[in-house]
């Protein structure tokens, strides 16, 4: 079934699959190894023979990450910014992978308790750039590098609309914008929706992303959110043309 969903994400327009084993959503608990492996590695390896886009592993774990990329992925999408697994930086090196580095305050078990920030574009900021340093230092190509700034990961719901309000900021940081609004809970406060019920809220967040400066969106449906980003990208580069 999950390579069925993939492989219709592929012929629906996708760019990348995004395979994980680990929910992150708040509140959630970690899997063992096993259990992770169990989950994801049959997908991949079955997947990378049925679709010619890149696959990505979503994981933490740096043993879950060498496993995908032995079977056919090529992207690592590491919610800690390869902080928590000091094993993450060394695969992503030996693979010469692309590695998407999001910012998180605490855990997915935790970082909902009452986030708080100072300076919030300044401090994700911050934390990305020495995140991403760290990376380059200990032998990542910058060209492999994609920042996240963690909608809905240790962020308030002023916090995720402040993020993708002043987005364009982290053009600074000079690497491709990878933002994940897709049914997030901020749009069911807002809209009062339930997760499946935020499409419309979801494609509202994705134009505006793609007109503050996201490169790449991360969605569950695919096929909508394709013709949205075709439409708000050619509004943001009609408007660059102009300046």
């Amino acid at each position: 079934r999950a390579v069925r969903a993939a492989v219709s994400m592929a012929e629906d327009g996708a760019d990348i699959i995004d395979i994980g084993g680990e929910s992150t959503r708040p509140g959630a608990e970690p899997v063992s190894i096993e259990e992770e492996i169990k989950r994801t590695i049959p997908v991949i390896k079955k997947l990378s023979k049925n679709i010619g886009i890149p696959i990505s592993i979503d994981t933490t774990k740096a043993e879950i990450a060498r496993f995908a990329l032995e079977n056919g992925a090529s992207i690592i999408n590491d919610i800690t910014g390869m902080d928590s697994d000091p094993g993450m930086i060394d695969v992503a090196r030996e693979f010469n992978a692309k590695v998407v580095v999001m910012h998180i305050k605490g855990t997915p078990r935790t970082m909902q308790n009452n986030p708080e920030y100072r300076n919030l574009i300044q401090e994700i900021k911050g934390k990305l750039r020495n995140i991403v340093e760290n990376a380059i230092k200990n032998g990542i190509k910058k060209e492999n590098i994609i920042i996240d700034p963690g909608i809905g990961f240790g962020k308030t719901l002023e916090h995720n609309l402040e993020i993708l309000n002043r987005l364009s900021e982290f053009k600074e940081l000079g690497l491709p914008i990878l933002v994940g609004p897709s049914r997030k809970s901020f749009i069911g406060k807002i809209a009062g929706a339930e997760p499946d019920d935020r499409i419309f809220g979801t494609l509202a967040s994705v134009a505006i992303a793609i007109k503050n400066g996201a490169d790449i969106v991360r969605v569950h449906d695919v096929k909508e959110m394709k013709q949205v980003v075709a439409i708000a990208d050619a509004i943001s580069r009609s408007g660059e043309n102009n300046e």
